[in-house]
């Protein structure tokens, strides 16, 4: 795994740790290392959620912009499905993901973010997506994920415009879940991550899989997805152990085991 990106993993929770100062940057080895990083919390049965950091500071602030200043058309051809299936990778894994956002969360930075499940913001932390101003549009999944998640009214305004936006109204326009102080972003996200990582794992698999797939579906095959999902859950030791405890004790008790 590179240098840029960490697998830190405590219990059963894994934080995915971007390391490049100052502003972790998004360049090419970062982008590698996020894939490598979500390939090992993917195959990793001992990994049941995982927090999305960038640090105290910084959360990521963009792609590196350096980089795309000697790329052609050609180029970046060749080299944009990488930069798409690198953050893509993070959205695909199989577990609950959060992303714990301080400093600035644009451009790329954004984008990452937004493959999460849950986005927890520190109340100075900045948003955007401001590819416009240079020129471009966003590349790594900012006009497909963004209107999914705060509509295209809203998604078209920050794109279109390129502006930041502060906590407060990423909090008020859905784009974020909470909002907390700077120091307290990490560990809330760490705690969610842990309630996630008590509970029944493949159920919260369907789950994550029914709703991310289902989106790209009509209702109807959408029905269908889901129908299969909840019948394979049946097979599962956890939904044996949560009906058991149900009935003996009530909702909220059951001790889930992953199986």
């Amino acid at each position: 795994m590179s240098e840029l990106v960490r697998c830190e993993v405590d219990g059963a929770v894994a934080t995915i740790r971007v390391d490049r100062p100052p502003v972790n940057a998004l360049n090419v080895e970062l982008q590698d290392g996020l894939r490598a990083a979500a390939a090992e919390c993917t195959a990793r049965d001992d990994i049941r959620a995982v927090v999305l950091y960038g640090g105290e500071k910084v959360f990521v602030a963009g792609a590196d912009v350096k980089e795309f200043h000697v790329m052609s058309a050609q180029d970046m051809q060749r080299r944009g499905a990488a930069l798409t299936d690198s953050l893509d990778a993070i959205a695909q894994i199989p577990k609950p993901v959060i992303a714990a956002v301080t400093g600035y969360a644009l451009g790329g930075g954004c984008e990452l973010a937004l493959t999460a499940d849950f986005r927890i913001s520190a109340d100075t932390a900045k948003w955007g997506q401001p590819e416009i101003l240079l020129g471009l549009i966003p590349g790594a999944g900012g006009t497909q994920r963004l209107p999914r998640l705060i509509g295209p009214a809203k998604a078209k305004d920050l794109i279109y415009t390129g502006r930041f936006v502060d906590a407060a109204e990423a909090l008020a326009i859905g784009l974020v879940d909470a909002v907390v102080e700077a120091d307290q972003v990490y560990p809330t996200a760490l705690a969610m991550a842990r309630k996630f990582a008590a509970g029944p794992a493949l159920a919260l698999r369907a789950a994550k899989a029914a709703i991310d797939n289902g989106l790209d579906l009509d209702l109807a095959n959408g029905l269908r997805l889901e129908a299969h999902l909840f019948a394979g859950i049946f097979a599962t030791e956890d939904k044996q152990r949560g009906i058991a405890s149900f009935i003996a004790n009530g909702p909220g008790k059951a001790d889930f085991v992953g199986n």
